[in-house]
């Protein structure tokens, strides 16, 4: 890890800006707003409640209250994993969240000046933190101590936060090479540092962790098309707008027509495709570890039949999987699949 530098979007990526992204005048943007019924929790740090030394334990129980509260789809399928393994997940989530809190979710009156300052301050304590092995920031307590004990790769880190910069400043992505080259860091890394947690040692299995990562990520853009869109960005390739003939006005519209559901489909199907390559990673991994991947896998391809579900209306509808859906799958996972 580089000590000292700052991340910076790569050159390709800069297709827009928030600047010319911001919300428009009478347009209160807040982390409460509502998409099809639904109320994002509060940020992260409100969870955290100021700086004040805690321990380890207590550490990681912050992270788990965090977890539950943001990734509650992902935290359901961490209850298949043996319990001291748990507390890793809770973590990696919490550094994530916490990183993408201090960007895009806390303090939303804040000029991007300001949020830049905030989140390079942090990075610049959290390298301090790998290098000293101490830190008073209590959600990194927790961090710090997974990524020693499980040695987690420190270029992933540091990829993980450029990509959380570039969302200071980028706004659009022009192609699908240019935001693979955000999610590479804001997705496949996370998923490549799973890998300790889970007891991952096959060769291959890193790509393919990569591949459900992204598969993950590009299923909550397409999920949450409506909450991006009102904080001044699109996730869906600038090239995949026009080969369907959908223009921004139909974001500010909030309409979905015939040219945006074939777009959607469009992006469904590439997101399924990484889906199934990443199922060649299922064989790849220790039998403790096996169910959580599967039960998280199924649950978040769930999201996108739940937008096909809805006539794509991702506008008026936030596309979630029904808590007797996850148990079934639960249930076919961690009971049904191992006797086969």
């Amino acid at each position: 890890m580089v000590t000292g530098a700052r991340p910076h979007p790569g050159p390709s990526a800069h297709v827009g800006t928030l600047r010319a992204g911001r919300p428009e005048p009478g347009r209160a943007l807040s982390p409460h707003r509502s998409t099809g019924g639904y109320r994002h929790p509060p940020p992260a740090p409100a969870f955290v409640g100021g700086r004040v030394g805690v321990s380890v334990e207590r550490s990681y129980e912050l992270c788990r209250r965090l977890h539950a509260a943001h990734g509650r789809t992902f935290y359901f399928a961490t209850r298949f994993l043996p319990a001291e393994r748990r507390r890793h997940v809770h973590a990696l989530y919490a550094f994530a969240r916490y990183a993408d809190d201090l960007v895009d979710h806390l303090a939303l009156s804040w000029d991007p000046a300001r949020r830049r300052r905030s989140f390079e301050a942090w990075i610049d304590e959290f390298r301090v933190a790998l290098a000293t092995g101490r830190t008073s920031e209590p959600v990194l307590v927790a961090v710090l101590h997974t990524v020693e004990e499980l040695a987690i790769r420190h270029d992933d880190l540091e990829a993980f936060l450029r990509s959380m910069a570039m969302d200071l400043t980028v706004a659009r992505y022009r192609t699908y090479a240019d935001l693979s080259a955000y999610t590479y860091g804001s997705a496949a890394v996370i998923g490549s540092m799973m890998l300790p947690v889970l007891g991952a040692t096959h060769r291959d299995a890193r790509a393919r962790a990569m591949d459900l990562g992204v598969a993950f990520q590009l299923t909550n853009f397409l999920r949450d098309v409506a909450e991006d869109w009102d904080r001044g960005r699109i996730y869906l390739p600038l090239e995949d707008l026009d080969r369907f003939g959908v223009i921004e006005h139909d974001f500010r519209l909030r309409h979905v027509g015939p040219a945006f559901r074939r777009l959607l489909a469009f992006e469904i199907a590439r997101t399924r495709a990484l889906y199934r390559r990443a199922e060649a990673g299922w064989a790849m991994l220790p039998p403790a570890s096996r169910t959580c991947i599967r039960v998280a896998h199924r649950l978040y391809a769930g999201i996108l039949d739940a937008i096909e579900g809805c006539d794509y209306q991702v506008f008026r509808v936030r596309a979630t999987v029904p808590a007797r859906s996850k148990a079934a799958v639960a249930f076919t996972e961690a009971v049904l699949a191992p006797r086969r």
